[in-house]
C-alpha cells in the first residue's frame, strides 16, 4: 500500500542552477556577516568545510552538530555565539536567493494532489541547511510548512545524500516501509540511486534532471504526468 511520497526540493520542486544559487547564496551571506568581522573567503571556505563534514556524517551526531563543530575548529568555540547571526540571515536576507531560482507553478498542485489522495508528503531535501532555510526555499514556489508532514533539515538528520542511510532514517522516523513510499527527484546520484538502495521506487521529474551517465536509469516524467503516476502506484500497490 502506498502511504507516502518523498519530494526533493532543489532542482525538483524548486528549479535552479545549483552553481548560480550557491554563488548568490555565498554573496549574500558574506555581505551580511562582513559587518561583524567575517572575511569573505575564510567564511566561504569554512561553510564549505562544514558542508563537507555533514556529507560525511556517520550518524553519531546531527548534521547541525557536525557543522558547528567544524565551524568551531576554524574560528574557535568563542565564535559559536554568532550562530544567532546565521539564524537571523536565514530568516531575513536568505529570502533574496529567490532571484537565483526558477519558477514552478505546478509544485503546490502536485503536493496538494498527493495530500488529497491521503498520502503523507515528505520534503526530502539534502539536510545541509536549517529548517528555516528549507521553508524559505519552498515558499519560493508557493509551498508552506503545512504542505508537508515531515521536512528534513540539518537539525533532524544524521546523514546526507547520497548516503542511503539518509533515506533509511526518513523511513524509520515516519514509521514507513520502503515499499510504501515513492520518490520524485531530479538527480540519479543524489536522489534515485541511494533511495533505490533502500528499496524505494523513484522517478525523475522537472527541468533540471541530472543523470549519472549518458542514458537515464529511471523513468523521466513531467509534472503533468505526475498525478497519473501517483494514481497508478496507488492502484498497483493495492493489488499486492
Amino acid at each position: 500500500m502506498l502511504k507516502a511520497i518523498l519530494f526533493d526540493l532543489d532542482g525538483t520542486l524548486l528549479p535552479m542552477n545549483e552553481e548560480e544559487f550557491t554563488k548568490g547564496y555565498f554573496g549574500l551571506l558574506s555581505t551580511k556577516l562582513a559587518n561583524v568581522g567575517y572575511e569573505r573567503e575564510k567564511l566561504i571556505n569554512t561553510v564549505w568545510s562544514g558542508t563537507k563534514a555533514m556529507l560525511k556524517n556517520n550518524g553519531q551526531k546531527t548534521n547541525e552538530q557536525v557543522f558547528w563543530e567544524e565551524f568551531a575548529k576554524i574560528y574557535g568555540d568563542n565564535k559559536l555565539i554568532d550562530k544567532d547571526l546565521f539564524d537571523d540571515f536565514y530568516t531575513t536576507d536568505f529570502k533574496k536567493t529567490k532571484v537565483f531560482c526558477g519558477e514552478n507553478d505546478k509544485a503546490k498542485k502536485v503536493v496538494q494532489f498527493a495530500r488529497k489522495r491521503g498520502l503523507k508528503t515528505i520534503l526530502s531535501s539534502n539536510p545541509v541547511f536549517p529548517r528555516t532555510a528549507m521553508v524559505q526555499r519552498m515558499n519560493f514556489v508557493g509551498l508552506q510548512e503545512k504542505d508537508f508532514d515531515y521536512i528534513t533539515s540539518y537539525d533532524n538528520c544524521h546523514f546526507c545524500k547520497p548516503n542511503p542511510n539518509y533515506f533509511s532514517e526518513i523511513l524509520t522516523k515516519n514509521n514507513l516501509q520502503a515499499d510504501e513510499v515513492i520518490l520524485f527527484g531530479n538527480s540519479e546520484k543524489e536522489d534515485c540511486d541511494p533511495a533505490t538502495t533502500c528499496g524505494i521506487s523513484c522517478y525523475l521529474v522537472g527541468d533540471c534532471i541530472s543523470l549519472a551517465g549518458e542514458n537515464p536509469k529511471y523513468k523521466i516524467i513531467t509534472y503533468d504526468e505526475l498525478p497519473k503516476i501517483v494514481d497508478k502506484e496507488i492502484k498497483n500497490r493495492q493489488k499486492n
